[in-house]
């Protein structure tokens, strides 16, 4: 499991790299690089998985996320076309 991410702002803002602290199925706390001011929602980039999340907190370089929606895109989901797709809660425990 990758111990880094990435936050995607959108709006062509540059992706920002951060260190995973430690994720639930609920949210996640990140470690980011430098002060930064994150908006309120975003995306997240963790390995295979991109969420889309909400800002909840923000405590000099550690921010708190949680996750907004039901489930997690994917991105081996579009490439593995005719492959079972696999739950979020079958995932094992981080």
């Amino acid at each position: 499991m990758a111990k880094t991410g990435k936050l995607l702002l959108g709006g062509g803002a540059a992706p920002i790299e951060c260190h995973v602290v430690n994720l639930s199925a609920g949210g996640a706390c990140l470690k980011l690089p430098q002060l930064t001011n994150v908006p309120r929602n975003f995306e997240f980039l963790h390995g295979a998985t991109r969420q889309v999340c909400r800002l909840v907190w923000q405590r000099g370089l550690l921010i708190g996320v949680s996750y907004e929606g039901s489930k997690p895109k994917s991105l081996h989901a579009s490439a593995l076309s005719g492959a079972p797709k696999q739950s979020f809660l079958s995932r094992r425990p981080v």
